[in-house]
């Protein structure tokens, strides 16, 4: 079956059990989940009901989508996104983003768990990502790939800097610290080793992850804007590294979770 026809069907099937048009679409990362709760739901869809949607698998991850409104918009939410260390492709894992271009979203956030690798940053802190390190070496073939809409023309656009900005402006009124910095991605599903965190810092990593960057590359594809938002989970100092676990990643997205919300919200009031 053609990749256009598989995105088709998915996105013909959401719409079918919600009539609304989004504008804006959220990727909620490992314990950002809650984030969802702040929509007033119209519907939800488990990603099983969905056609061709793969399962979510990962600690944290509910697995569906919550369709409602957030700040007067309409917004589809992911609770639980796939990642390829589960055994997905390029291209299934980063499905629901062709999905949600085909429902006619325009502006994507994107929230992920990271490891901090800066000495600067604190676990439940965020950083906004402004540029990324590709470590995971799949590429997407982008099967269904847009043919009139304008592409970036390089891979520091991936990121929209007018949204940066505002979300800038949004952390300083409301007194929390907000980070910007690169984001390094990791295949996993292991986390990293003593060698691999010094590698990163020296090639100018502030934090590393497993997820982000496919769905950023295929939001670009198609023109959306994309804020990206990392959630530090803790801080790794690879002569003293202290094990890394799933809870601890889940505990620090929890203190995070006002600030995300406060992020999306102001991004989404800024795009009236």
């Amino acid at each position: 079956m053609e990749f256009s026809t598989i995105i088709k069907k998915a996105a013909d099937h959401i719409a079918k059990h919600w009539g609304s048009s989004p504008a804006f679409g959220i990727v909620l990362g490992t314990g950002a989940g809650q984030v969802a709760d702040e929509i007033a739901v119209d519907l939800i869809l488990p990603y099983e009901q969905i056609p061709f949607f793969p399962q979510s698998t990962a600690t944290g991850h509910q697995g569906q989508l919550v369709c409602g409104r957030l700040a007067g918009a309409n917004i589809i939410a992911m609770q639980g996104r796939f990642h390829l260390y589960e055994g997905y492709p390029v291209d299934l894992s980063t499905l629901p983003i062709h999905v949600m271009n085909q429902l006619g979203i325009q502006t994507l956030f994107i929230s992920n768990a990271s490891g901090g690798i800066n000495p600067k940053f604190r676990s439940g802190e965020i950083m906004l990502i402004e540029s990324h390190l590709d470590f995971m070496f799949r590429s997407t073939t982008y099967l269904s790939p847009p043919t009139s809409q304008q592409r970036p023309t390089q891979l520091s656009d991936l990121y929209d800097r007018e949204l940066i900005a505002e979300a800038v402006s949004c952390a300083r009124k409301q007194n929390f610290t907000l980070h910007q910095g690169v984001y390094a991605s990791m295949l996993g599903p292991n986390y990293e080793t003593k060698a691999e965190y010094r590698f990163l810092k020296k090639a100018g990593a502030d934090v590393v992850g497993m997820s982000t960057v496919p769905e950023a590359n295929v939001a670009s594809r198609y023109g959306m804007r994309v804020l990206a938002m990392s959630v530090v989970s803790n801080v790794a100092k690879p002569d003293v590294l202290e094990a890394t676990s799933g809870q601890e990643v889940i505990d620090a997205a929890a203190i995070a979770a006002p600030n995300l919300r406060a992020l999306v919200v102001n991004a989404i009031g800024g795009n009236d």
